[in-house]
């Protein structure tokens, strides 16, 4: 037995257990329950009708909705939508009896339609009718606005399958530091012509998604970047073993977080607070934030994906040096 499995393998067969039941728990955790909550509604309405109208909203069960932002009309709400600022404006017309709701499918449908349902109960005990506005609809093509996830999810699988490439190559530690700039050099290149790809094939090939090719494909680039530079900063720091954890960041706790399926008001609090730092949850806000809302929002997640690629290199190359001065000094090196 010991013959077949050695220590080191036993470790790592737990080491994928504990990723595969990580990954039920995550995914299911994540979306077994969706329930709106604290999600940014902006109350266009004349006083008092707006501070009655907010006080009841604020009050329901849950607290699906927060109506703290504020606009002064229907075109500043509208324009706080396409800024990302607010995920739905409530304009009341105080002349009649029927309200307009502006939503944004673009930004994912399940929260509009989440957001739509609370307030068409609202409207229903009020005896009014609810309009509904969608004023950056998803496109045709992109079926509940889930193309902009599963692009990056894509594009994650590939950077880190492509750094795992690179260490079945030669190891999974590169042995000094010009390899490790090697390693980072050929990511850079798979990581444009990555982003490149995926734009293509979403955009023209598909039409599932809108927006310009060339801001799609240099979102690409920087997740796979992101992720790639990442998983080869673990492989060096940890050996093969890196892989794993890799995948936990980005697979495991990365993608139910991420706002795909459920934008971050649906998911639980865990989930909804750790999405916007992780690669998926900052290049899905990315990719949407181009398609739909010409470009606005974005400083937040370039700075996150540029923070994860940049530490990713850093780390590989400090890692690759270390290891080059043990080797030189004689001490034995670290398993690959």
């Amino acid at each position: 037995m010991a013959q077949a499995v050695t220590p080191r393998a036993a470790l790592l067969v737990l080491g994928v257990l504990a990723l595969q039941l990580g990954f039920v728990l995550s995914y299911v955790g994540a979306f077994h329950d969706p329930e709106p909550r604290d999600v940014p509604v902006a109350v266009v309405a004349p006083e008092p009708v707006r501070t009655q109208l907010t006080d009841r909203l604020e009050a329901l069960p849950g607290g699906p909705l927060d109506t703290g932002p504020t606009a002064a009309d229907a075109e500043a709400a509208r324009q706080e939508l396409l800024r990302r600022e607010i995920d739905a404006a409530l304009v009341v017309d105080p002349d009649g009896t029927t309200d307009t709701l502006l939503v944004a499918t673009g930004a994912g449908s399940s929260l509009a339609q989440a957001v739509t349902e609370v307030l068409r109960a609202v409207a229903d005990d009020q005896d009014r009718e609810l309009r509904v506005e969608d004023v950056a609809p998803a496109a045709s093509g992109d079926s509940r606005g889930l193309t902009a996830f599963y692009l990056v999810v894509g594009w994650c699988v590939g950077g880190y399958l492509c750094a795992a490439v690179l260490a079945i190559s030669r190891g999974a530690r590169p042995a000094n530091t010009s390899r490790a700039v090697i390693r980072l050099l050929v990511l850079v290149c798979y990581a444009l012509v990555a982003g490149l790809g995926g734009a293509l094939i979403t955009g023209p090939v598909l039409d599932a998604l809108p927006g310009g090719i060339l801001a799609t494909a240099l979102v690409g680039a920087l997740v796979v970047l992101a992720t790639g530079a990442t998983t080869l900063a673990l492989q060096g720091l940890l050996g093969v073993a890196g892989i794993g954890v890799a995948i936990l960041l980005v697979v495991v706790l990365g993608n139910p977080s991420a706002g795909g399926a459920y934008p971050g008001p649906l998911l639980p609090g865990f989930w909804r607070e750790i999405g916007p730092a992780l690669i998926p949850g900052a290049g899905t806000w990315l990719v949407r934030s181009v398609a739909y809302f010409d470009g606005h929002a974005v400083t937040g997640p370039l700075l996150v994906l540029a923070a994860w690629a940049v530490a990713g290199a850093a780390l590989t190359v400090l890692a690759a040096r270390f290891r080059g001065a043990e080797t030189a000094g004689g001490a034995p090196a670290a398993g690959r």
